[in-house]
């Protein structure tokens, strides 16, 4: 389908929750499939028969409530992220949906206090806090508008107005409003992890006279996801090359993975760093590095990934998670900082 109800406010993406059973997240993936093959009704069907077997699956019921606002049930969809709320208040993507819901429909306030609810589970949630500042702009907008209506030669009021147009961008028809969607895997209810989000727009542009705003038709809460599914797949990729050349102990290649400023682990110089890696590189005989249940999740140019590295060599066998922090540099995905045990 074109748009497609967004982690994924990416698939991001991103998971909305950890889960260690397997078959849930093909499940989830299936669904994904579905819903990018433009299947909805078919999607809606997998998910209904999940949640008959698991009703408490948030996941599930995650989804759902993204089949029913791209089916336009907007009021059914809303119910299903009130709830999620209720059961999972630790997680901001329901809280921030819910805000997409509202805003398209014109409830400015709901939204608003939707959104301080996100940030108010997840204060690093910056999207959240870009989602807010469009709605308080929406808001600034009507009151100014409200201010012409009781007085048409406020001449302070038409500036401010014409400048909140300015910032939240007069185009036709406004910038729609985005929600969230979660990668393939899923949380379990018992261990939620906060997932990554993208915007939602709530301003339109404002008539230039003290007219009463005409009631605009809401705009569909969906964003493409072809852009994200790509980056993702660019970012997943680099991560394979990367292993790639640390197993077949191409060092420049190795090396070349690593941005310009890569933060170095123990804050030495990126040289005597390098010089390091080439060296015990170099220096093994047998080198195997495997990347194995990988989540990826983008926010424009950056990128973390998170996944369990299996590596082997003729003195030692490890099995560990790791996660990478991405910067897209000179046209491609470069580390710019790897942590081990996360």
């Amino acid at each position: 389908m074109r748009h497609i109800l967004k982690n994924v406010l990416t698939v991001s993406s991103l998971s909305l929750l950890l889960m260690s059973a397997h078959v849930r997240a093909d499940e989830a993936a299936d669904v994904g499939k579905l819903l990018r093959a433009g299947q909805v009704s078919e999607a809606l069907q997998k998910v209904d028969a999940a949640l008959a077997q698991r009703p408490k699956d948030a996941q599930m019921r995650f989804l759902k409530g993204l089949i029913l606002t791209e089916q336009s049930k907007s009021a059914e969809a809303i119910t299903v992220f009130s709830k999620l709320t209720d059961d999972y208040p630790e997680l901001p993507e329901p809280y921030n949906n819910l805000a997409v819901l509202y805003a398209s429909s014109g409830q400015y306030d709901k939204a608003r206090a939707a959104l301080e609810m996100a940030i108010r589970t997840n204060p690093t949630y910056g999207t959240a806090h870009e989602n807010l500042g469009d709605v308080y702009a929406k808001l600034a907008s009507q009151a100014y508008d409200k201010a012409l209506q009781l007085d048409s030669g406020n001449n302070t009021a038409k500036l401010k107005l014409t400048l909140v147009k300015n910032l939240v961008g007069n185009t036709t028809g406004g910038t729609n409003p985005k929600t969230a969607m979660p990668a393939a895997a899923a949380p379990t209810p018992a261990a939620p992890a906060k997932a990554s989000a993208a915007t939602v727009a709530a301003a339109k542009p404002e008539p230039e006279t003290a007219k009463p705003e005409p009631k605009a038709k809401p705009a569909p809460a969906v964003v493409a996801t072809a852009a994200t599914d790509k980056a993702e797949e660019d970012v997943l990729k680099a991560v394979e090359n990367w292993a790639k050349a640390w197993s077949s102990k191409d060092t420049n290649a190795y090396l070349g993975h690593y941005a310009k400023d890569f933060q170095t682990p123990k804050g030495e110089s990126y040289k005597a760093w390098a010089e390091e890696r080439r060296n015990r590189i170099e220096g093994k005989g047998r080198i195997n590095v495997k990347i194995e249940s990988a989540k990826v999740d983008v926010d424009g140019s950056t990128a973390t990934v998170k996944f369990r590295q299996i590596y082997t060599s003729d003195q030692l066998t490890a099995n560990s998670r790791k996660t990478l922090h991405m910067v897209r540099q000179d046209g491609k995905w470069q580390i710019k900082q790897e942590r081990a045990g996360s």
